[in-house]
This record gives C-alpha cells, structure tokens and sequence, in this order.
C-alpha cells in the first residue's frame, strides 16, 4: 500500500533524478562535442549533421550515468532528510526500515527499467548509426578531416599530412603513406595538391612529387622504387573491408548478435562480445545495488545533528572505490571470459551486503560488543 510518506519521498527523488542525470549527461555531451565543432567551424560540415551526430552519443551517456546519478540522489535525499529530522519523525511513527527505504527501491526499479531498454535496444542503435556517420565522414568526407600541421589518419592505413592549408582549399608540403596494398606500402611527397569530390569519393591531386614504394622481389630482397610525377591523383575514399563492407565492434550489436556471433569472427573478438553482453545484462541492476548501498549509507548508524557530511564523504568514498573495481572487472572480461563472474559480482555484491546491513546484520555474533563502560569511557 502505497502511503502519503512514500509518494513525498518518491517526489523528491524522482525530481531530482531527473534533473541529475539531464543536467549531468548534457555536461558530458558538451564536453564530447567540442571535439566535432571545428568539423563546423572550419571544415564546412553542417550544423544540423552536427547536432544529429553528437545527439547519438546520447543514450550511451545516459546508460552508463543513471546508476551513478541513482546513488548521488537517494543518498543526498535521505542525508538531508536525516539531517532535517524528518527520518527521527518518520520513525517514530512506526515506520521500519524497509519502510523508509520503499520509495527508494521504487525510483531505482524505474532506473533499472529504463537502464535495460537503454544497454538492449537504444544504445546498439545509437551507436550503430554514430558509426556509419563516423565511417563516412572517414572515408567519403576525408578532406573535412584534413588539418594543417597534423598527420590526420583516414582509416587505418592510409594517413595524409599537409604543411599549410591556404583558404581557397590548396594544399602545401603534403606527405600520403598509403599501406592499404599488404606488404607494398606507398609514400608519396608532393610540393602541392587540391582535393576534389569523385564520383567514388574525395580524391587529391598532388603536383610535383615523388613516389616512393617498397617492393619485394622474387628472390627475398626488398628494393626501393622511386618514381618522379608532375601530376598524381590519389583515392582517399576507403572502407574497411575489400568487399566495401565494415567491421561492427560490440557496441553496435544487439545481444543475440553479441551470444551468437559470425563463424568468421576472431577469438579475441568472440571474448569481446561475450564480455559485453554480460556487461549489458548485469550494469542495469547497478541501479538497485548502489541505491540500496546508499540507504545503507544513509539510514544506518547513531543520528547526529551535524553528521551528514561524514555520510556523504564515505558514501562517495564506496562509490569512487565500486566504479574503479567495475572498470578492472570489465576490462578483465574482455581480455578472459573467465573472469566474466566478477562482473556480476560488482553488480550485485554491495546491493546484497546493503540488504543485510539495512536488515540489521542479522546473523552477526553479538559476543564481542565491548562492554558499556568502556562504551562510556
């Protein structure tokens, strides 16, 4: 039965959780997309593929900080309303612990929710979509990518360096190193070069150079060939794959997908997948867990007046330690699913710990309670 206690407790921490986790997932979207706004600024992409691309990064934030922000408000909630004496009124009202701790559980089982349709459907999504944008900026908007001064890699075999870059788009000093041909790698050196769209994708046409590559020839030995152009165009369009295709990582596979991948999938990417799969299942139900570790934080212990800023300092104190374990356990997983246990246990562990403080430790040998005048003393 849903009292008038619960509903005031539910609104204060529903209110508040939206408001953290809004307030704190726009401040790392903002920090996460300064890295896109030169691509605005000085590379002529549109704004509104802007905003369409950094808004994909969206869920992901909101997935992994709901947890977090879950256990920021329930222990501030309850903190302050210990610290209000509303708690001392509540108690003495008959209710128990449990009691108090109901509207808590409530708004973190909406986390959970929210967290699953989050990790299972919109994240894979998001982040697939993030990818393709990523990849075709890459590979058909390559010049966007292009910077004065800076070695600028467009895919993972081919890195493009241009010296100064003049405002009518012409290129000075450029260095290619092609390695998309396996075992002939090509470096180029051209004293300018214009990029232009193709039919295929952008193209730069270099003037005045030199190409160099290596080639192995029959007998073993490798030679350098060294050939002088006036004129060379060069294909800076590429995709992963020879068949045009692209290899999707783990976070862009649903979890049928991450159980049951392609025969021709690497071992190590196998693990990868298995470990985020387990990932996926078990960081939803860090929303319980840390709620309840702030309950525990919170409504357990001797009131005092002033005492509020200690629980704070030790629940953040647990939390900071939790997340560094979290991050070891999944790291672990990807490198070996055998250690794919210590995920669920960072999941689990300190909301079942909790349950049992917030139970009073029931089952705890009282014989060693020190005596009451030393208590005194």
């Amino acid at each position: 039965m849903i009292t008038r206690l619960d509903s005031y407790i539910f609104r204060q921490l529903g209110g508040a959780l939206l408001a953290v986790t809004i307030g704190l997932a726009a401040l790392v979207w903002l920090t996460q997309s300064l890295r896109f706004i030169e691509l605005v600024l000085d590379r002529g992409l549109s704004f509104w593929v802007f905003l369409e691309l950094t808004a994909l990064l969206l869920p992901s934030f909101f997935a992994v900080i709901l947890p977090i922000t879950t256990f920021v408000v329930v222990l501030f909630t309850y903190v302050r309303l210990g610290s209000d004496r509303e708690l001392v009124v509540m108690r003495a009202a008959g209710l128990s612990q449990w009691q108090l701790a109901r509207p808590a559980l409530a708004v973190s089982s909406v986390a959970v929710m929210v967290g699953y349709f989050l990790t299972l459907y919109l994240v894979p999504i998001s982040h697939a979509s993030f990818r393709e944008w990523q990849f075709e900026i890459r590979n058909q908007m390559a010049g966007l990518l292009l910077q004065e001064g800076v070695f600028s890699s467009v895919g993972e075999d081919l890195t493009v360096y241009a010296r100064t870059r003049e405002n009518d788009g012409t290129l000075r000093g450029i260095l290619v190193h092609d390695a998309r041909e396996r075992g002939a790698p090509v470096t180029i050196l051209a004293e300018a070069g214009r990029i232009s769209n193709g039919p295929e994708g952008p193209r730069v046409t270099l003037v005045n150079g030199q190409r160099q590559q290596l080639e192995r020839s029959p007998n073993g030995s490798i030679r350098l060939n060294v050939l002088s152009f006036t004129e060379n165009s060069i294909d800076l369009a590429r995709a992963s794959r020879a068949d045009g295709g692209r290899f999707r990582n783990a976070q862009e596979r649903n979890l049928d997908e991450l159980l049951h991948p392609e025969p021709e999938v690497s071992p190590r990417d196998r693990r990868r997948f298995r470990a985020e799969a387990h990932q996926r299942l078990s960081n939803p139900l860090t929303g319980v867990s840390f709620a309840l570790l702030a309950l525990a934080v919170a409504l357990t212990g001797q009131f005092q007046r002033f005492g509020g800023g200690w629980k704070l300092f030790l629940g953040s104190a647990l939390m900071v330690g939790l997340l560094a374990v979290g991050l070891i356990a999944n790291s672990a997983a990807a490198r070996s699913n055998s250690f794919i246990p210590l995920v669920w246990l960072n999941a689990l562990l300190p909301g079942l710990i909790s349950a049992w403080v917030l139970s009073g430790m029931p089952g705890l040998s009282r014989g060693t309670a020190m005596p009451r005048r030393v208590l005194r003393a």
